[in-house]
Order: C-alpha cells, then structure tokens, then sequence
C-alpha cells in the first residue's frame, strides 16, 4: 500500500436481538460507509441468530450493498462472533462497532487518523450515554457519573491520551493477529482482557476525544443489574488469566460487599458488627444521596433524582456480588461451569 494512501478497513459488528436499533443503526452504518473514501471498506456483521427480525433487516441490505456482509454466529458469544468477523476481514485495519450505539459522521476517520498518528494498538473515544425514555436517561445519567464507574478514563469525554480501556476500538490487523484476537472463553470483559493483553506486550491504549459516538444502556433496572452482575463475575475471570486486576477501581465493590455480608453475618455473635453493619449502611445511604443530588443537580435533571439513589445501588451490588460469585466460580470450582452467568441480557 502506499504511504499516502487510505488504509484499507474492515468494520466488525457483534450483534443479537437488536431490532429496536438495528434500522437506525444500518443507516448510521451506509453514512460511514460513503464518507470514508477508500479503495477497500467493508462490513461484517456476525449475528447471534436473532429472533426478532434483525437478521431479515440486515439481509435486505446486504443484498444491494455488496460492502455489507451477514456471519453466522451460532455460538452468541461476542467474542466468538467477533473472532469470526476478523478472521474473514480484509482490511488492514479493524474497527469494531455495535448496534446499539449511533455515531459521529467522521467516525471510522478519525479512528484511522488516531491509529496512525499515535502509534497505539488500539485507539478509540470515550463511552457517551444517551438514553430513549426516562429509565433509560436516568441510567446513562448515572453511568456517566464517577460515583457509579470508580472515574475511570473512558467516561470522561474531554480526556485524551494513554488509557486502560476504551469503548469498541480500532486496532491494526496485524496487532489482533500478534496479541491473540479476544479471549472466547470471556462470556463478558473480552475487551477489558484483551486490552490487558496490548498492554501487558508494551502496547499503548490511546483514547481520543475526536472519536464520538454515543451508547444506549440498559432500560430497566432488571437487565442493568444482570449486565453489571456477569461484568462482575467475568472480571474475576480476567483476574485469574492474568494473575493481576487491569485496575484497582475494579475490586472496591466486591470488597464493600464482601465487608457488609461478613458484618452482617457475624452481627449474631457481637451487637459491636450489628453497629458496624448499620455504619457502613448508613454511610453509603448518606453518599449515595448526595451523589444523585450532585449529579440530578439542575432544572433538566431533577426529575431523575427519585431514581437514581436505586440505579447507583444496582451498579454497585450487581457488580460486587457478581465479583464474589466470581471468585467463587473461577477459583473454587473443579470443573468451571460458568453457564448461569453466561446467559445474554440485552433488553
């Protein structure tokens, strides 16, 4: 290829069940599709084998845009899904996006400008919430907050440079091939792991406040808690593989948790744990209060401040109790049969 010239592109889309997106989604898709002008862009969707019409969608585009490919994914496993898009790609470089998010019209540009203007292995911006309801526009409000996510990088948009983790990712083929593509064993977190994995070989994760796009959460308190509850659990996964945690942030609500069900079980042995319990209760009540206040602050947001004491306290005791199931699946189990917390949750 020549040196002035476009790299070629491959975008890889991970998909199940996504037919409240999908029409929006594919026509975000075709607008990156023509502003990106290059001699080689293409599009594999791997489908877990929808069931509710989002395969049909898909394949009636396919069919009069030659770019666009649908792959059977039968295993419904991200990872496997994405693995499977990679290996049939042709382009030179790998940009991953997913249906349930929409996109800045100069997204897969600014991708590539990203990757060969730092030098990183995978670059990518940070996670904007949005949401579709109030539900919906309550938890995004919440998962962009600090309070919620430990201030990790990828949530604030302004940021730019070395991260752990990015949202999606853009990465040169040839890295993919190097690092060993995403982990299938990973239900959950193969980004987080594979990120690890960049890292751990001298890579360098770049986020770039350029690259925008903007991502719909769960929309009810249902499929959040089952969302964080399996992040939680395969975390630990990650942990074990690696022999350290990708960062510390990760293991604060397994430890909270762990400290309230120990205070509380040895509260019938001492009324000093029974008050202990009750302090760290009431502790992070008071915190939890004034953080939804914090960040319901203003005229716009009040109205979610009903709701968000209840969704911080989901992000943290899903997680952390799926961190606990966690150490219990991976590290006391002979055979690891993880399958009660591999099951898919997207509404």
């Amino acid at each position: 290829m020549n040196k002035n010239q476009e790299p070629s592109v491959s975008i890889i889309v991970p998909c199940f069940n996504e037919n409240k997106y999908i029409a929006t989604f594919l026509g975000n898709l075709i607008d990156q599709l023509n502003r990106y002008e290059v001699m080689h862009v293409e599009v594999l969707i791997a489908d877990g084998m929808s069931e509710d019409g989002t395969r049909e969608k898909i394949q009636q585009i396919a069919d009069h845009d030659s770019r666009i490919r649908l792959i059977d994914n039968p295993g419904r496993i991200q990872a496997a899904g994405l693995n499977l898009a990679i290996k049939q790609a042709r382009g030179d470089i790998i940009v991953r996006m997913d249906v349930h998010s929409i996109y800045a019209d100069d997204y897969v540009q600014k991708c590539v400008d990203a990757l060969k203007s730092t030098g990183a292995e995978n670059v990518g911006g940070a996670i904007r919430p949005v949401g579709g309801g109030y539900l919906q526009e309550a938890i995004a409000l919440a998962s962009d907050s600090g309070f919620s996510m430990g201030g990790a990088l990828f949530h604030d948009q302004e940021y730019e440079g070395p991260v752990d983790t990015v949202y999606l990712g853009c990465w040169r083929k040839e890295t993919l091939e190097r690092v060993g593509m995403f982990d299938e064993e990973m239900v959950r977190t193969e980004d987080d792991e594979l990120n690890l994995r960049i890292t751990e070989s001298g890579g360098t994760i770049w986020q770039s406040k350029e690259i925008r796009s903007w991502y719909y959460p769960r929309s009810s308190l249902r499929s959040l808690f089952s969302q964080l509850y399996q992040y939680g659990y395969w975390k630990v996964g990650v942990i074990k593989k690696h022999k350290r945690p990708a960062s510390l942030r990760s293991l604060v609500p397994g430890l909270f948790v762990a400290i309230l069900i120990l205070l509380a079980s040895l509260s019938i042995l001492h009324i000093i744990f029974l008050w202990g319990f009750l302090l760290l209760v009431g502790v992070y009540a008071c915190a939890t209060i004034l953080a939804s206040i914090v960040v319901c602050a203003g005229r716009s947001r009040i109205r979610y401040l009903p709701v968000m004491p209840l969704i911080f306290a989901t992000f943290h005791f899903a997680y952390g109790y799926g961190f606990l199931r966690g150490i219990k699946g991976f590290g006391l189990r002979r055979q690891n049969d993880h399958t009660p917390f591999s099951g898919l949750t997207r509404d």
